[in-house]
């Protein structure tokens, strides 16, 4: 095994609105560090074509057939510290103000799959490990097995299938089966990639790869079963032999306390007090906060969604804001959720703001300033948050589910290991229970609170692990 190509529908630098985006962003640098060809194609979206594509160049124009009509195909490349990007170009499906949401999306992924695989063609490029991520992309293993069996080149690459969030599937009419796709109508007869009267993308790509990945091993435990398996528990069941979590790490180049250039005061694990003290100060003066540099400054860095327990927090504010705390959040979402906090925000001035948008520098400020990070999720794939905040010395206070339960330990004060605050129920009270202990840790157990700061920092969220077990899987399925 020499050649690795990840396909999906976002990586940064170029482009980003998940996790998803960091993943493609850092996983194949790991790769190619230990000494594979890895590869990445992505959408030429606007963002990206008005930012990059001045700097690529052009491969190759060619034709994949969408509804019976021959669609032009332009591919670019980028090399990037080494790794090479391409990028497939079609203005009218890609080229809008969006990544996804549009009423054609299953005909412009589709687009992106076949345009894809005839890109193999096209370079005679065939790798030996095709891993796709998400529903964007879970349709080629499908239209690789089925519509290019007979080329041994297609024959010869092996399916690694990541899910990412099980809650966003792909589902479309099965009317799109064979004109979008050119798959025959018996995938759906058979059940391959039938879901609730049409078809779904993630069940093809669960159905077809060689092996199906999720971001970590809780979660692959909790989408078998019905509470978490978005009515796919049973087709997963049924993958479990091939099924495996690896959990998400950080770019941890980018997110480093010691070198982030973004934040007011650097700052290692020796120094963490004093650096944590300036960054709080500068940060409450940039944010109206009353400043003070003692105070438990609580943060959120989040989309403000029900998934993600904003909830549970709306539920409690009046509670969390007659603590001797302040809390900053930062995200946007549900406009009740958006109005509830700016509710909180008039009603306590100086030690409440709430900062409705997407903003990357300020969320370095907030890490590096914060001392309790809060992250109660009804679900949660792996999440990179909870890795941003320990990288900065900013203990998670988090619900035990999915990667969240797979990162964060809960402190043990007689063996002294754990790295943050957890509980169990998807409970207000519950959260506010131990958001209680926390707040008296941090203001009558010092000592205790830097011992957890310590386990924290020191906590390896990077890459390397990770990619190893990828690796692992690779190796695996490839001989």
């Amino acid at each position: 095994m020499e050649r690795i190509l990840l396909v999906a529908a976002e990586g940064l630098p170029f482009v980003k609105s998940g996790g998803l985006a960091d993943v493609i962003g850092s996983l194949p640098y790991e790769f190619k560090k230990k000494g594979y060809d890895v590869r990445v194609v992505l959408p030429m979206y606007r963002k990206i074509a008005l930012n990059w594509r001045d700097k690529m160049t052009h491969l190759r124009s060619y034709t994949v057939s969408i509804n019976y009509s021959e669609t032009p195909v332009n591919l670019y490349y980028y090399i990037l510290d080494g790794v090479t990007f391409y990028f497939i170009e079609n203005a009218g499906y890609f080229e809008r103000e969006g990544l996804y949401g549009y009423i054609d999306d299953g005909e412009r992924f589709a687009y992106y799959q076949k345009a894809v695989l005839e890109m193999c063609n096209q370079l005679d490029y065939f790798p030996d490990i095709m891993h796709t991520h998400d529903w964007h992309t879970g349709m080629i293993p499908a239209m690789c097995k089925e519509n290019y069996n007979h080329d041994p080149r297609y024959r010869h690459i092996k399916h690694v299938y990541t899910i990412h969030n099980l809650a966003y599937q792909g589902n479309f009419p099965v009317e799109m089966l064979e004109p979008c796709l050119g798959l025959g109508h018996y995938v759906f007869d058979n059940g391959n990639v039938r879901f609730d009267g049409g078809i779904s993308f993630m069940k093809s790509g669960i159905v077809y790869a060689d092996k199906v990945t999720t971001v970590s091993p809780s979660y692959a435990q909790e989408i078998k079963t019905p509470q978490y398996g978005e009515h796919l528990e049973t087709v997963l069941r049924y993958r479990e032999p091939d099924l495996c979590g690896i959990v998400n790490g950080i770019d941890i180049n980018l997110w480093n306390p010691k070198t982030d250039n973004l934040i007011a005061s650097n700052y290692s694990l020796t120094t963490y007090k004093k650096g944590k003290g300036k960054n709080k100060t500068e940060l409450q003066k940039e944010l109206g906060l009353t400043v003070d540099e003692n105070v438990m400054l609580i943060s959120v860095v989040s989309r403000l969604t029900w998934q993600k327990g904003i909830y549970l927090m709306i539920e409690q504010l009046f509670n969390i804001c007659s603590q001797p705390i302040q809390l900053v959040v930062l995200g946007s979402g549900e406009a009740g959720l958006e109005e509830k906090l700016r509710e909180a925000e008039n009603a306590n001035k100086g030690k409440v703001c709430c900062y409705c948008g997407y903003n990357e520098a300020l969320s370095h400020k907030i890490y590096a300033a914060s001392d309790l990070f809060l992250m109660p999720s009804l679900f949660e794939p792996c999440g990179i948050s909870q890795l941003i905040s320990m990288r900065y010395g900013t203990l998670p206070l988090v619900r035990e589910t999915g990667g969240l339960r797979d990162t964060v330990h809960a402190y043990n004060e007689y063996t002294q290991e754990g790295n943050g605050f957890s509980f169990t129920n998807y409970n207000s009270n519950d959260m506010m229970h131990v958001l209680w202990e926390a707040i008296d840790v941090y203001y009558n157990r010092p000592d205790m609170w830097k011992q957890i700061v310590k386990n924290a920092m020191k906590t390896d969220v990077s890459w390397s692990t990770s990619a190893e077990f990828y690796l692992g899987v690779f190796r695996e399925i490839a001989g």
